[in-house]
Order: C-alpha cells, then sequence, then structure tokens
C-alpha cells in the first residue's frame, strides 16, 4: 500500500537528443555531462528534492543505459526511499509486445498507474534537459491559489527570438487565453518552459481522451494544453524570472558551460541555499604541475594539468600533458589531452585521447565553429581536426 502524496513529478528524459549529434550516440540526453560534475539530469531531480517533492519517474527510452547507471536507487539526490522516492520508468510492455513512446504525453499515459499509485491531488511534468533552478513549491501554491486545472510556467524571452518558443497569450491576471505553436508573429514574449503542473483527475482525463484520438500527436503542446484551453479550462502562467538554459543544441551546451565562469557567473552552483546534488565519483584533488597554469577556468577531482588551460570547463580525470594548450573548452571526464597538442572552441567527450602535438579545433575569435569529438575519439600524434568538425569514434 502507498502512501498518498500530494504532488509527485514526472520527469521526461527519453528523447534522443539528436541536435547534440555525437555526444549523444552512445548517451541519453540528460545523462551528458555538464559543469564538471554534474549531468543534466541533476537540475531538475535536485529541483525536486529542494522543492520538497519526493516522488520522481523518470521515463526513459533512447540509450537508457548511462542514464539508469547513474540514477541507480536515487540516494544521491535523497530519493532511495520505500514509499515514493524515484523510479525509473521505460516505455510500458505489455504481455503481447511493447511500444516506444510515440510523444510527450503518451510517456505519461502510459505511465497513468504509476501515478495512481500515490493518488497525488497534483502531477508536476517536467523535462530532463534544462539547466535551471526553481522552486516548484512555489508554482504549486500559485496553483492551488488560482483554482487551476493547469498551470504552465513561462519565461520571458527577447520579442525578436519568441517565433521559436511556444507562445503563451495571457490576461493581466496570468489566466491563459491562447496557446500559439512557434507563431511567425506572436502576440507576446512568454515562452512556455515545458514545465506544467496539472491537478491529476483532469491530466488523466485528458491523457485518456488523447490515446483515443488516432489523428493526436500525443504531445502536451500541440494536443493536451490547446484541448483544455477549447474546452474553457482554468489555466494559468507562472512567471519564472531565474536563469534557465535549454541545452539541446551543441552552441546552447557550450555557452551554458561557459556562463559558470567569471567572478559574476550567470549561473551559480556554489548556493548552498540550493544544492546540486549528483552522483559523487570519488577522486583525488585535481593537480598543477610545476609548469600547469589556467585561468578563467572550472577543474574538477582528478585533473592533472601540467600545461596551459583558459576559460574551459575541465571534468573529473582529465590529463593536459606539458605544453598542451586548452581555450574555450568544454573538456569531459577521463581525456588525455598529450604533450604539445592544442585545443580551442571545442567540446570533447569522455575517455578520448588527443594525440602529442595534435590541433583540434580554431579559435572562436576568427568566427569559427565549435568542434565536437565524440566519446573515446582517438587523434593521432600531429593530426588536425578543422574547426566545426564533428568525429565519432565509430567513423
Amino acid at each position: 500500500m502507498y502512501r498518498k502524496k500530494e504532488c509527485i513529478a514526472m520527469l521526461l528524459a527519453g528523447g534522443q537528443g539528436s541536435r547534440l549529434y555525437v555526444l549523444t550516440e552512445k548517451t541519453a540526453k540528460p545523462a551528458v555531462p555538464f559543469g564538471g560534475k554534474y549531468r543534466i539530469i541533476d537540475f531538475p531531480m535536485s529541483n525536486c528534492v529542494n522543492s520538497g517533492i519526493d516522488t520522481v519517474g523518470v521515463l526513459t527510452q533512447y540509450q537508457p543505459l548511462a542514464l539508469n547507471e547513474y540514477i541507480g536507487n536515487g540516494e544521491p539526490w535523497d530519493l532511495d526511499r520505500t514509499n515514493g522516492g524515484v523510479r525509473v520508468l521505460p516505455p510500458y510492455q505489455a504481455k503481447s509486445s511493447s511500444e516506444w513512446y510515440r510523444g510527450t504525453a503518451n510517456a505519461i499515459y502510459q505511465n497513468i498507474n504509476f501515478i495512481e499509485r500515490y493518488s497525488p491531488e497534483y502531477t508536476l511534468i517536467l523535462s530532463g534537459d534544462h539547466i535551471y533552478k526553481m522552486d516548484y513549491s512555489r508554482m504549486l501554491r500559485e496553483h492551488k491559489k488560482n483554482g487551476a486545472d493547469c498551470t504552465i510556467a513561462v519565461l520571458k524571452v527577447p520579442m525578436e527570438e519568441a517565433s521559436r518558443f511556444g507562445i503563451l497569450n495571457t490576461n493581466p491576471d496570468g489566466s491563459i487565453y491562447e496557446f500559439e505553436e512557434k507563431p511567425k508573429n506572436p502576440k507576446s514574449n512568454n515562452a512556455s518552459m515545458g514545465i506544467y503542473i496539472f491537478n491529476t483527475k483532469t491530466l488523466i482525463e485528458y491523457l485518456k481522451a488523447d490515446e483515443a484520438d488516432e489523428n493526436s500527436s500525443n504531445d502536451f503542446g500541440k494536443n493536451i494544453i490547446p484541448n483544455m484551453l477549447n474546452d474553457g479550462k482554468k489555466m494559468y502562467s507562472y512567471l519564472f524570472e531565474g536563469y534557465w538554459k535549454d541545452v539541446g543544441t551543441i552552441e546552447s551546451l557550450w555557452e551554458a558551460n561557459m556562463d559558470l565562469l567569471g567572478k559574476n557567473p550567470e549561473f551559480n552552483l556554489y548556493d548552498k541555499r540550493w544544492r546540486i546534488f549528483y552522483r559523487h565519483n570519488a577522486e583525488p584533488p585535481h593537480k598543477f604541475g610545476k609548469n600547469g597554469k589556467a585561468y578563467n577556468a572550472m577543474l574538477t577531482e582528478g585533473c592533472v594539468v601540467d600545461g596551459e588551460v583558459r576559460n574551459s570547463v575541465l571534468s573529473n580525470g582529465v590529463c593536459v600533458e606539458e605544453g598542451a594548450y586548452v581555450n574555450d573548452c568544454v573538456i569531459m571526464a577521463n581525456v588525455t589531452i598529450k604533450k604539445g597538442a592544442r585545443v580551442e572552441y571545442a567540446i570533447i567527450d569522455y575517455d578520448t585521447v588527443i594525440g602529442e602535438n595534435a590541433v583540434v579545433g580554431a579559435s572562436r575569435a576568427d568566427g569559427n565553429k565549435i568542434t565536437v569529438l565524440g566519446a573515446g575519439c582517438k587523434v593521432a600524434d600531429g593530426d588536425t581536426v578543422p574547426a566545426g568538425e564533428m568525429l565519432d569514434a565509430q567513423i
């Protein structure tokens, strides 16, 4: 018998992440490393814990192995609980067949049984590929105060960028009267963040109706939200004013890592009032050799720097050998950059080896694109990987 919960979270973490190319060839997008120590999924998971939500269903699908291993029993996030905690939810398997999630709404529909076992009055829907800190309990208070059927978190974006987002048009009291998916001529700049709080009874009703509609895309933005608006349901926006980044592209992933640097970083990982929890792998302290230098950089445990690192983020176990130069880079775990190598404006995935005197990428000051090396790549001594190239170890 499961104890009733006021609110549970359903975290959508099954997307393919195709715009991250080789970085998600072997890894689900929410499991991609970020900020030297973390994975992308650490941020919504930590938000749940810090917001007092202790029951989280993580819906996985594409390349789930690394993500499943990383989440484990949820202990690092204080979600290893008998009643509630974190549960990994793969696509539903019936007696005769199994079915992949066809869309965000179908993913939740396939896990209605998980929701119902806790009889929550409210269900929070989250995405697993955003970097941000948010107190969902505040959003829930507004939802209850307004007597809403659904509350959608919104972020003010520049008007010239609004056509890239799903836009919510609202009345002065925050109630939503219209939703437009990537409108050519947006009426407002209230961009949907893909974060929803539903009254659970209403959510299940609309999920079942959506599943029965053969013409539906089974998507919250395209189907569930418009259908609720058309039926006159009480729907409100919740304005979020903090840092938020969708890291679904190579450029945005690089930019979000760079936002961590500087005297006054746009996103503060060191705020003890709102900890970001993660699965800790014990590593020795990072070490600088006698000729090692680092400027405006973040280095994680186990890094050994005998060369020069500038304006870069290094994950655990990275080795920068003597005479190597790293600039404007995001370097993931256990990468070795050998003597005399030069790496600029690049994202280098885990277990990659860059040979002696090799050159990877080129200065971003010259208008170059980001160079990307997938996990396990080997760059031979003296080789050059041109700016903007994307290499996969399988190629």
